[in-house]
């Protein structure tokens, strides 16, 4: 069962812009923002992709980690890594991205095991390692970079209360995206249902949020499943 306190490791075959390949344990200690893209998909050629470029750009990479996926699903044939090194030089995007390693004829690896429904998605991590937020489709800027500002505020070791607090506030402070309506380079156009919640001893939800819009457009690519995860409780 997939568990947003301690998610798997990133499975990939190669990476761009990074001398060597990052994984999860040696991220820990900055937020890190995952773009999970297709080469082929317009909501992430779009929106996600140059979105992520401005936050490499706006923070220090001390501190927020900013790292490209390419999982391609369809048109695999289409979508080699070499048409994903001339996206790079296209775009002129500077942060680390992997290929999601391949899975024989079915989705990609992590894409797999992370459970996810389509590109572009957005995954960010706070500084001890547990995925916050999920988002498929377009994220504001402004939600986005409140976020990852929130959490790069947490220390390293803060306690789940601080975190909790930290979930009030954005609760409080921003508006849900749910609510309101996403232009094309939203990442629907299929049938998903997907939530997460967390039970914990302080009996509160720890914030990891997943958001999905059941619109069509033409800015996503996307698989047709449902599935709804609950992670186990912490005694």
């Amino acid at each position: 069962m997939f568990n947003p306190e301690n998610p798997p490791e990133f499975e990939t075959s190669r990476w761009f812009n990074a001398e060597k390949p990052l994984s999860r344990e040696q991220l820990k200690g900055r937020v890190v923002l995952l773009t999970v893209f297709q080469a082929l998909c317009n909501g992430s050629l779009k929106h996600a992709l140059p979105q992520a470029q401005r936050i490499a750009q706006a923070f220090s990479s001390e501190e927020v980690a900013v790292i490209g996926l390419h999982s391609a699903f369809e048109n695999q044939d289409k979508q080699t890594p070499g048409a994903v090194e001339a996206l790079i030089a296209e775009q002129q995007l500077t942060f680390p991205i992997a290929i999601d390693k391949p899975n024989v004829k079915k989705m990609p690896r992590t894409f797999t095991t992370y459970e996810l429904q389509g590109t572009p998605t957005v995954l960010l991590f706070d500084r001890q390692g547990r995925l916050r937020r999920h988002y498929l489709g377009q994220v504001d800027d402004v939600r986005l970079g409140a976020e990852i500002m929130a959490f790069a505020l947490e220390a390293r070791t803060a306690p789940r209360e601080t975190s909790l607090a930290i979930e009030r506030g954005l609760q409080m402070a921003l508006v849900d995206p749910s609510g309101h309506e996403h232009g094309d380079g939203c990442g629907c156009g299929h049938d998903h249902s997907h939530g997460h919640s967390h039970g914990h001893d302080h009996g509160h939800d720890h914030g990891h949020h997943h958001h999905a819009h059941d619109h069509d457009h033409d800015g996503c690519c996307g698989h047709d499943h449902k599935h709804e995860h609950e992670a186990p409780s912490k005694a």
